[in-house]
C-alpha cells in the first residue's frame, strides 16, 4: 500500500510552491522593469527625433503621418492635448485643432449640396484650397485625425466606408447595410434609379423604394425626373461630383 505524504513532506511542498511563486513574480517584474526603461529610452530617442525634424514633421504630410506610427508604437499620443511638450515643440495640437475647426465649417458650407456626407479626398482638397496661404499642407491622414477629435462634439461627425471609398459624415443619420449598398451602386455614374436598384441588388421594389426615400428625406439624395427615359433617377453629391460646385471662393 503506498504511503502518503506526511506533515514534513507537505510542508516541503508548499515552500517549493512559495519559491517558485516568488521566483515567478521576480522574473515578471524584471521583465517589467526592463520594458519601463526601454519605453522610456524609446520616448527620450523619440523626443530627439522631433526636435531634429520639427519643420519637416510640420511641413512635409508623408513625414507627419509616419512621426504618428512612431508615437503609437511607445504609446504617446501627441494629439492628447494641446498643452506640454509636444505642443511647444510642434505646435502639432494646435494644428489639428485648427483643423477640426476647419473641417467643421466646410462640413456646415457643403451640407446644402450633399447632405452631411462628403468624400474625404474632397474635404482634403477643400480643406487644401482653404489654407493655400498657410505653409502646413494637409494630407487624408491629417483630416482622420482631426476628425477622431471631432468626437467630442458628440454625435454626427465620423469616417464611414462604403465600398473602397471613405466619406465623412456630418450629421447624426444612422445609414443600414441597405443604405450603405446604394451609395456603393451609386458610385459608379453618381445616381442610381428604382429599377437598377432592384436588379443589380435583387432587391423588391418596395425594398428598393423605401432605402431610396429614407435616403431622399434625409437630404442625402436629389431627384431628376426629367430624364428621357421617364425613370426617376436618384443623384448622390456625396458620391459623385456635384458637391465639387462649391469652389473655394465660396469656403
Amino acid at each position: 500500500m503506498r504511503r502518503r505524504p506526511g506533515i514534513g513532506g507537505l510542508q516541503t511542498a508548499a515552500a517549493a510552491r512559495d519559491q517558485y511563486r516568488l521566483l515567478g513574480e521576480n522574473v515578471a517584474k524584471l521583465k517589467t522593469d526592463l520594458m519601463k526603461e526601454q519605453l522610456a529610452t524609446f520616448r527620450s530617442q523619440l523626443e530627439d527625433f522631433a526636435r531634429k525634424h520639427k519643420n519637416d514633421i510640420r511641413k512635409n504630410p508623408a513625414f507627419r503621418s509616419q512621426f504618428h506610427e512612431m508615437c503609437a508604437k511607445v504609446g504617446v499620443d501627441p494629439l492628447a492635448s494641446n498643452k506640454g511638450f509636444w505642443a511647444e515643440l510642434l505646435g502639432i495640437g494646435d494644428f489639428y485643432y485648427e483643423l477640426g475647426v476647419q473641417i467643421v465649417d466646410i462640413c456646415l458650407v457643403t451640407r446644402l449640396h450633399n447632405g452631411g456626407l462628403i468624400k474625404l479626398e474632397e474635404l482634403c482638397k477643400l480643406l487644401n484650397q482653404r489654407r493655400k496661404s498657410a505653409r502646413e499642407a494637409v494630407s487624408e491622414d491629417d483630416c482622420l485625425r482631426a476628425i477622431s477629435k471631432l468626437k467630442v462634439l458628440g454625435s454626427g461627425f465620423e469616417v464611414i466606408s462604403v465600398g473602397k471609398r471613405k466619406l465623412v459624415r456630418s450629421v447624426p443619420t444612422e445609414l443600414n447595410k441597405d443604405h450603405n449598398e446604394i451609395l456603393e451602386l451609386a458610385q459608379a455614374q453618381g445616381f442610381v434609379t428604382v429599377e437598377e436598384v432592384e436588379r443589380r441588388l435583387s432587391w423588391s421594389s418596395g425594398r428598393a423604394t423605401d432605402a431610396l426615400e429614407t435616403l431622399l428625406d434625409e437630404g442625402l439624395a436629389m431627384i431628376d425626373d426629367g430624364h428621357r427615359d421617364g425613370k426617376r433617377q436618384y443623384w448622390f453629391p456625396c458620391v459623385s461630383s456635384i458637391s465639387s460646385y462649391v469652389g473655394a471662393e465660396t469656403l
